[in-house]
């Protein structure tokens, strides 16, 4: 049995924490006993905890808002002696990549968002072993800034069919928000933050609230930066759902724990992105059976490419789109209904989370120069087609 220590840079279950959770069981079935360098408070230390995996406290910013160094992190690199190091995170990427190489540990590093960085980072970056970016775009966006394609790899996250599936409504969202059981609820789940594109919703909203004066709209996450510019945004968030034309429609519902639950009670998720690697949101929502409207970003195209019929793609930055096909969906039942059972097949085919497991454990053995029985053996730098 191979030892994996995976570097976790948050505690806090965002999207890449959740895609790590969603293949965690399939690697330990695989044959590899994971442990974790990471917060050791939190929801994410808890979710690991329960799952048998040893976390080791570690943050990557101390009490002071400063950026650790990379010593802290040699010294528990070197104590535990992993056969092979997983840094979740470009962050965690960066900071581990001169450690691992000194030490001479295999490793690889996730890219799940992109991110313009230095030539030092990039440097830093690519002395692992593999980088795994979790899109066709993605990866371009890292070879067009210097990162040699041939280390990295496309690798989609994956989702839990059987937790996330198509399930009836049974209001208790309704209840909870005390809005009519009639309404049609429209939401948007990710982190508050300028690239969501959480004010085109808000901007969508108003351009509907005439017209479709039932519909309320939900907003799930919260705010983790720091930034003036994001808690500009979150205070517009808060004014926009007291003030007229959304006063009483527009519910900022914060860090939800029934997700699941929640996105079955949606007649439709805006996604409305600026920037998108590849939404864990939008997998969820599919695998779901909750019909789509999408900026097309990123990522979002190898999900829900045109010609599948699988969700409605619009421009970034545009509330006249994003209004005009969220309207379409809730006007026409057979046309939303249809969309969302392909977009359900869809996931099926592509984003099963056992599928990703499967293939992250074929990593790893190559990497660790296993080359067991269908072990895949890349010669492009790209594990998973062009979907």
């Amino acid at each position: 049995m191979a030892d994996v220590l995976l570097l976790l840079e948050f505690s806090a279950l965002n999207g890449g924490e959740r895609s790590l959770l969603a293949v965690l069981d399939g690697l330990q079935r695989s044959g590899y006993r994971m442990s974790a360098a990471a917060p050791h408070r939190g929801p994410l230390a808890d979710e690991l905890t329960a799952r048998g995996v040893d976390v080791i406290p570690f943050d990557v910013r101390a009490s002071g808002g400063q950026r650790l160094s990379q010593t802290a992190l040699r010294e528990i690199v070197a104590s535990r002696s992993p056969h092979l190091v997983h840094a979740n995170s470009v962050a965690m990427g960066r900071l581990s990549g001169p450690v691992v190489s000194e030490l001479g540990v295999p490793s690889v590093a996730h890219l799940r968002d992109m991110m313009s960085l230095s030539a030092t980072a990039l440097r830093d970056l690519s002395c692992h072993a593999r980088l795994l970016a979790v899109s066709h775009a993605t990866r371009s966006w890292y070879v067009k800034r210097g990162i040699d394609p041939a280390r990295i790899h496309v690798l989609y996250n994956g989702v839990d069919l059987e937790a996330f599936r198509p399930r009836p409504a049974t209001g208790y969202l309704h209840r909870e928000l005390g809005i009519p059981p009639d309404a049609a609820l429209v939401g948007s789940i990710g982190q508050i933050a300028l690239r969501k594109g959480f004010d085109t919703l808000v901007a969508s909203a108003r351009l509907l609230a005439t017209s479709h004066p039932r519909v309320h709209w939900l907003i799930v996450g919260e705010r983790h930066a720091q930034k003036e510019e994001t808690r500009r945004l979150e205070e517009a968030l808060l004014r926009a759902a007291v003030s007229p034309p959304l006063a009483g429609r527009l519910h900022l519902l914060g860090r939800r724990n029934d997700v699941p639950c929640l996105l079955n009670e949606l007649a439709l998720l805006v996604h409305p992105a600026r920037q998108e690697p590849l939404g864990r949101v939008l997998l969820e929502a599919a695998a779901s059976g909750v019909p789509i409207v999408a900026t097309d970003v990123g990522g979002t195209a190898e999900i829900f490419p045109p010609v599948s019929q699988t969700a409605r793609l619009v421009p970034s930055d545009n509330p006249e789109a994003v209004a005009r096909d969220t309207a379409l969906l809730l006007n026409d039942a057979a046309l939303a209904c249809n969309m969302a059972t392909l977009a359900r097949r869809r996931v099926e085919l592509m984003f099963d989370a056992r599928q990703s497991a499967a293939s992250l454990a074929r990593h790893y053995a190559e990497i660790l120069g296993r080359r067991e029985p269908g072990t895949m053996r890349p010669t492009s730098g790209v594990e998973q087609s062009q979907a």
